[in-house]
């Protein structure tokens, strides 16, 4: 080969590898555009030299606006410094993998990036540049954030549900205490009538106290389930307040309270459930009177505006912080200085009265000062339409109930205690009363005893209290029985599934005996001896 054809052949090999060479070039500056990442190389005085599509995308700096630039054009202030010891550590050849800093985007947005930074070096090896893959995390972390946040509210709910089981296990086994003394006491001989007398207020009391507990429980779990039906009607605001207050007298006065009222001169009307919004008053004293020292002051104010009347509790007890306010209308929440006072209560009785309120459409805040500078509790409810006076209907007729008739009842449960007195309670109020302890023994005695009522427990083995029922509709001479489910069960779906069942009435229990005694009494006004 001559010397001219060995030259051409080395110039076609060095034109091959230059194509090559630039062809991997095209193909390198191909991948750095295509990539979901920012891929910005920059001086090592932090001047950008390049900046590819993602870091347009994710910065919002366009290539000819970022170029030339300083890199603290997407640097926040507070992280300057942070970028200097990165720019010191890239000069002694160090690689930095997947550093999670902020940046900034040119609209302002702080952007959690995730950063891999490695030194260029020249032919001969040294640096004379840097590369930066940048990677926008803002929605992972995020994402995290929000599981964190998620995670740590499952938490707290799970420790406030336990911190409320305990004491709601505490407060049920509080009254059972002097029960048993109670009952201990009257089996002893020679116990006087007026000792007699004390221990069966003793247990009144204390079956009262678990009742209105076992209330609140059943009123929250309704309200949170949306379940609760009101029973509203035309009524005064004043005479609710009155109810109210005679609800939560035995609280102000063991405490020894100065209670005052500021009431509008006019009658304010609402249409409301009368039952419900005394409710609302009487929590709201009690709570009150609660966290309020021997002696305290309560005042309730009420004045209308416009198409609203608001009222206010107000006392000059121990206050509130303002982390614990926002918390204040949460179930199973409470504040701690309410847990060093050691005072009786679920601590639902706001989150009760939140609820309802809301379903008389009104509103409820809570305000304090601070610790020690007592709270105010804020109720905000519509007022009725004007309507003459002579349209609001009597409130009531009591002692106008038609003089019982003699019924035949049978008791059914499973729970001895129980079913006798029951039959004992009924006994001496003058009714005929059968007893039987199961299902079975239930559908014998009631084709024999043929009684106008059965009082019928739910859970029972073996036959159930539907099961009985629908047995009992079964049979002729069960068509007209008034059928009263007597349970512990007492969500709406419950009491749905009693009258598919083919009960006529759904008691929960414990049942208050005046409650037992008006049904009766309205299904005595009915029957007549014989029929």
């Amino acid at each position: 080969m001559s010397r001219t054809q060995e030259q051409i052949s080395a110039l076609q090999r060095n034109n091959d590898e230059l194509e090559a060479i630039a062809d991997d070039s095209a193909l390198l500056a191909a991948i750095v555009e295509s990539s979901d990442d920012a891929i910005v190389s920059k001086t090592l005085d932090g001047s950008i030299r390049s900046w590819n599509a993602a870091a347009e995308r994710i910065f919002g700096y366009t290539a000819a606006e970022a170029v030339g630039k300083s890199i603290t054009l997407i640097i926040p202030p507070e992280l300057r410094d942070e970028e200097r010891g990165i720019l010191d550590r890239l000069r002694h050849g160090e690689r930095i993998e997947h550093f999670e800093t902020v940046r900034v985007a040119k609209d302002g947005r702080r952007l959690q990036i995730s950063l891999t930074v490695s030194p260029v070096r020249n032919a001969s090896g040294k640096i004379v540049a840097a590369s930066k893959i940048a990677r926008d995390i803002s929605k992972s972390k995020s994402a995290e954030q929000a599981l964190r946040q998620s995670e740590e509210a499952l938490r707290e709910a799970s420790r406030r549900k336990d911190e409320f089981l305990a004491t709601l296990a505490h407060e049920l086994r509080n009254p059972l205490a002097p029960i048993r003394y109670a009952v201990a006491a009257m089996r002893k001989p020679g116990m006087s009538a007026q000792k007699r007398e004390q221990a069966q207020d003793i247990i009144e009391r204390q079956l009262e106290h678990m009742s209105r507990l076992l209330d609140d429980l059943l009123d929250v779990s309704r309200v949170v389930h949306n379940t609760l039906v009101l029973k509203k009607r035309r009524l005064e605001l004043a005479s609710v307040i009155g109810s109210a207050i005679e609800t939560a007298r035995p609280m102000l006065d063991a405490k020894h309270h100065v209670v005052t009222l500021d009431l509008p001169r006019q009658p304010v009307r609402l249409v409301a459930d009368p039952v419900r919004l005394a409710q609302i008053f009487s929590n709201l004293l009690v709570n009150a009177a609660k966290y309020t020292a021997p002696g305290g002051r309560i005042e309730l104010h009420a004045v209308q505006h416009g198409g609203f009347v608001v009222v206010s509790v107000r006392d000059n007890g121990i206050g509130m912080s303002d982390e614990t306010i926002p918390q204040l209308f949460t179930i199973f929440t409470r504040a701690r200085s309410v847990f060093e006072l050691s005072e009786d209560g679920l601590g639902i009785g706001l989150a009760l009265v939140r609820g309802l309120v809301a379903l008389h459409g009104g509103t409820v805040e809570a305000r304090s000062e601070g610790i020690g500078r007592g709270s105010e509790f804020i109720v905000s409810l519509p007022v009725a339409e004007t309507t003459p006076a002579a349209t609001l209907g009597a409130v009531g007729r009591a002692g106008n109930a038609p003089a019982r008739s003699p019924l035949r009842i049978l008791v059914v449960d499973d729970n001895r205690d129980g079913a006798d007195s029951c039959t004992a309670l009924l006994e001496a109020c003058g009714y005929l009363v059968g007893t039987a302890y199961s299902g079975g023994q239930a559908l014998e005695l009631a084709g024999e005893f043929c009684p106008r009522v059965i009082l019928l427990d739910i859970g029972m083995p073996v036959l159930n209290g539907y099961e009985v029922a629908q047995k009992i509709r079964a049979q002729a001479w069960g068509q007209d029985i008034v059928l009263v489910a007597m349970t512990g069960w007492g969500q709406e779906e419950d009491k749905q599934r009693a009258m598919a069942a083919g009960f006529d009435h759904h008691l929960i229990k414990p049942i208050n005996p005046q409650e037992l005694e008006a049904l009766l009494q309205g299904i005595g006004a009915d029957y007549s001896p014989g029929e």
